[in-house]
């Protein structure tokens, strides 16, 4: 049992594995611990690499939602008048900060309460059918002189 334990040990120290894990590694490779450490190696060899497929895929994914978002944007409404507007493809890297940040999550998540609070809501529009010709991407309420009636 004490032998048992220690090459658990071995296997933990090595490679930052579980009791589980280690555990388990032992029991497939018959006991031997160099035959345990080559098969959790290899287990986390091909994890890496699956990680690295799923990192491409997101990668691709993420363009293509970016290439997409051009057509789209976001308008950002108190009742029928509109605060601010921004191509979707800068929501999305809001988004992706956001995954990347707690900070960022955080003041995401306590401005989109703050914005439900106060009846704020969010309009997806395509881009093309805004008539606007050729206007900046973003707008702040007052500022637009088509919305002002001006």
């Amino acid at each position: 049992m004490d032998r048992n334990l220690e090459n658990i040990d071995i296997l933990r120290a090595r490679l930052g594995v579980s009791y589980k894990e280690a555990r388990e590694a032992l029991d497939e490779a018959g006991g031997d611990v160099v035959q345990a450490l080559i098969n959790l190696e290899d287990e986390g060899r091909n994890l890496g690499e699956r990680f690295q497929a799923r990192g491409r895929e997101m990668v691709e994914n993420l363009r293509g939602c970016m290439h997409r978002g051009c057509g789209y944007r976001v308008k950002v409404k108190k009742g029928q008048k509109t605060v601010l507007e921004f191509p979707a493809s800068v929501g999305a890297l809001g988004i992706i900060g956001a995954l990347a940040s707690r900070e960022i999550a955080l003041l995401g998540a306590l401005g989109t309460v703050a914005a439900m609070a106060n009846d704020y809501t969010l309009d997806f529009e395509r881009a093309g059918n805004t008539g606007r010709g050729n206007a900046p991407d973003y707008e702040i309420a007052g500022e637009n002189p088509v919305e002002e009636g001006i």
